[in-house]
């Protein structure tokens, strides 16, 4: 067996040269070195992200909430209204009716004393007074009598039946007669005047 002479020994063994930025040994070594901060970054990017998209998740929750209890309080507040009118109309003409319940007395008891009685003017006087006490109920609620005969005719007002040739001048375009009354309550027509008109 043959030694090799130190010499040739030294020839094998080659140096190490710096590493340049030329050399394709430096591109790699960079590259690996980018990899690992890309996926460092990537890593950062994906846990701010997954906070991010956590905040808006929950305050949508909050708001879906917010939104199906006042949903809700809405609901109740119209089903609870709506009872209320109902009762309300229900009930509405009971202090009316109540009021008018004594005039009504006072007819069965005029006609009780037609019945029994022939003083044709004791009856009229009864008459004229329950007449009378139902005009005071019926101006104590409100109602009113809408003037027509011998005003003007307004077609906002009244309501014309037919027209019939006047007896004078002054009569023209006016109310001659009036067949059925007509009547307001706080201003609000409740029922038309029927008239005739004179041409």
């Amino acid at each position: 067996m043959t030694k090799k002479h130190p010499k040739h020994q030294a020839d094998n063994i080659r140096p190490e040269k710096p590493v340049g930025e030329n050399d394709p040994a430096y591109e790699s070594t960079v590259d690996t070195k980018n990899t690992v901060a890309d996926s460092e970054n990537t890593v950062d990017a994906d846990t701010d992200a997954a906070a991010v998209t956590e905040e808006p998740t929950d305050k949508a929750a909050e708001w879906q909430d917010r939104y199906l209890r006042l949903a809700a309080e809405f609901d109740n507040s119209r089903k609870r209204t709506l009872r209320e009118k109902m009762e309300l109309m229900r009930t509405a003409g009971e202090s009316l009716l109540k009021d008018l319940l004594p005039v009504v007395d006072d007819f069965e008891r005029g006609l009780i004393a037609i019945d029994k009685s022939g003083d044709i003017e004791s009856i009229k006087t009864g008459m004229n007074l329950i007449y009378g006490k139902l005009l005071d109920f019926l101006s104590n609620s409100g109602v009113s009598e809408i003037k027509a005969l011998g005003e003007h005719f307004n077609a906002d007002l009244h309501e014309a039946v037919t027209k019939i040739p006047a007896l004078s001048e002054d009569q023209k375009g006016k109310v001659i007669d009036i067949i059925q009354k007509g009547y307001v309550l706080h201003e609000k027509i409740i029922r038309y005047p029927k008239v005739v008109v004179g041409e």
